[in-house]
């Protein structure tokens, strides 16, 4: 494994991003952060502050992708296969809460961040990469799907921040009922495809969940 003193700047950044959420969740997504997970690595805090020239956003981008890349690994294909698609997309979704459970305060800072107007662009770029990656690995491959993973995981999300349950027992019932609702929704679709029209819109069913999505 390369040293962190050693690496170019994209391992630098991938090394630093696991324990962004740890320090941001305290100082804010910003180079106080960054300095103490420099510092942890042995790395000059301005060496680490070129891994990302796009300054807070960037890194709050790099811990989302961080986030990702552990629920790929967690689910390889032979995983995957033995689950039915409903179980695949809770699954997929409850690990990555599981995984930011530890650092819900930075998940807090970092949507706060991303709510604001000049970050409207980033949020709605990480929200798709993040559905992307969610839907791909479950293995269906209908982009029109995607916005269905945001509006859940969105909303979900929202619950699970403010979820004192014991083992996020909210955010698992509320999660679980929504996908439910989703569901229902693509079997009537199903159904009355093509004489449904206008009425049916999948915009009304997620009227509401306006969030970022991880």
């Amino acid at each position: 494994m390369t040293e962190p003193l050693d690496m170019n700047l994209d391992e630098l950044k991938a090394a630093l991003a696991p324990r962004l959420g740890v320090h941001a969740g305290f100082d804010g997504w910003g180079e106080a952060a960054l300095a103490m997970v420099a510092g942890e690595l042995g790395v000059p805090a301005d060496r680490a502050r070129m891994a990302f020239p796009g300054g807070a956003a960037e890194m709050v981008e790099a811990w989302f992708d961080w986030v990702d890349k552990a629920m790929l690994d967690a689910f390889p294909p032979d995983r995957i296969a033995a689950m039915k698609i409903r179980d695949r997309i809770r699954s997929l979704l409850l690990f990555r809460l599981e995984t930011l459970a530890p650092q819900r305060e930075a998940l807090r800072r970092a949507l706060a961040m991303l709510a604001l107007p000049r970050n409207a662009p980033k949020a709605a770029a990480l929200a798709w990469r993040s559905a992307d990656r969610i839907w791909r690995l479950a293995g269906v491959n209908h982009y029109s799907k995607r916005a269905i993973v945001i509006g859940v995981y969105s909303s979900t999300t929202m619950i699970f921040l403010d979820d004192e349950s014991a083992e996020l027992a909210d955010t698992r019932a509320f999660l679980d009922r929504r996908i439910d609702e989703v569901m229902r929704f693509e079997k009537a679709k199903a159904r009355w495809k093509g004489a449904a029209g206008p009425h049916f819109s999948l915009s009304r069913l997620l009227g509401r969940l306006r969030y970022p999505a991880i």
